[in-house]
């Protein structure tokens, strides 16, 4: 799993953030064992901003299709360590495995650390479809 925080921290090196300088990158791969990168893609009307996590999430469902399924992701700030935000953890909740079986890892205290979508999202929003 600890390649994914390396090709997580390559995508964090193309990121664009010019404003909050935070240069986050993600990398997951999917149930169907393909990799997918992302980084964080800042604007001045920030509220157009993407996160690295969303990046490569949509990355993955505009290549697998909406069936997409998460098994691990990882994500690195180059030179900050931070779980993903409450957002990215919503997208995250949205095409996991289930709640035990989709693992994110990230750096706390420089040790990568491992939890479940339910450790990061205890009560998630979801519509019956």
């Amino acid at each position: 799993m600890n390649h994914l925080l390396d090709l997580a921290e390559s995508a964090a090196a193309k990121a664009y953030a010019p404003y909050s300088q935070f240069q986050v990158g993600c990398a997951l791969e999917t149930e169907s064992g393909h990799l997918y990168t992302g980084c964080n893609v800042e604007n001045a009307s920030y509220g157009l901003t993407i996160c690295a996590e969303r990046n490569a999430i949509f990355r993955a469902v505009a290549e697998e299709g909406p069936g997409m399924k998460i098994k691990l992701l990882a994500v690195v700030c180059l030179g900050n360590e931070f779980p993903p935000c409450g957002a990215c953890r919503q997208v995250i909740a949205e095409f996991a495995l289930s709640d035990e079986r989709t693992q994110i890892m990230f750096r706390q205290n420089g040790i990568a650390v491992t939890r479940t979508i339910a450790e990061l999202l205890p009560d998630q929003f979801a519509l019956s479809v």
